[in-house]
């Protein structure tokens, strides 16, 4: 954005310097220990992308403590003086009938000092947000990170899990089941016990997702799971973590 405010990150230091119309109210979250982009981009119904962009990360490394915005949309306050046009020319690729259409303003000449406008970030609602705006027109729609429905699930474990990638020297890329991860590296995969999980199984992780136990592995045994993540420093970042599992009839 022409006015660089898209870090947000830094928004309450611009505000605190400038008389500014942005509201430094985007929702931020800090990094804890084991989390990654991803794993923070599935909590907040994100895209990895949007958050790389939010943020000006170059790469997929986060820091402990590091403080990421997460929300897409920015609020605008307006201020005497202003006008549709005049906030547009602020954003890139903004128009004055994104601000009508995203605020529901029937009168662009009539608009109000000290109402707060929310604008979208890149100009554009993501593809998520059109999608499930549609569908909760119908009924409640099911999250990302909601499980299907308990009765559908056979049992509950608490399991240790791991991450790994598909890219380490000597890896083929090819799960057990036959699954290629190169190929498709959005799949959602974990190595199990087969003696634990049977192969093939339709599973529900905390912070992972629905995934399908299509992998093994020499270290997985018992109530070990291992979950396949596509970056290499996710994987890393992931470290060791505590999870409910929930396997499906």
């Amino acid at each position: 954005m022409k006015k660089h405010i898209v870090s947000l990150v830094t928004a309450a230091a611009i505000v605190g310097t400038f008389s500014f119309g942005m509201n430094a109210s985007a929702e931020e979250v800090v990094v804890q220990k084991g989390d990654t982009l991803w794993s923070i981009a599935n909590k907040n119904n994100v895209e990895v992308n949007e958050l790389k962009d939010w943020n000006n990360l170059s790469s997929n490394l986060i820091l402990i403590g590091d403080h990421l915005t997460v929300s897409r949309t920015e609020q605008y306050t307006i201020e005497k003086g202003d006008s549709l046009t005049s906030i547009a020319s602020q954003f890139d690729g903004v128009s004055t009938k994104n601000l009508q259409e995203w605020n529901q303003i029937d009168n662009p000449n009539l608009i109000v000092t000290g109402d707060t406008l929310s604008i979208y970030k890149n100009g554009t609602p993501s593809t998520k947000d059109s999608t499930q705006a549609e569908v909760k027109q119908e009924e409640p729609v099911q999250t990302k990170e909601e499980p299907t429905a308990d009765e559908n699930v056979a049992k509950e474990l608490t399991m240790t899990a791991t991450a790994y990638t598909a890219s380490c020297n000597g890896c083929s890329g090819i799960t057990a089941t036959g699954i290629n991860l190169l190929d498709n590296p959005d799949k959602k995969v974990i190595s199990v016990d087969p003696n634990v999980i049977p192969l093939g199984s339709k599973v529900y992780v905390d912070g992972y997702g629905e995934a399908i136990a299509g992998d093994t592995g020499g270290a997985i045994k018992g109530n070990k799971i291992d979950l396949f993540i596509p970056e290499k420093q996710d994987a890393i970042n992931f470290g060791v973590q505590e999870v409910n599992v929930k396997v499906y009839k």
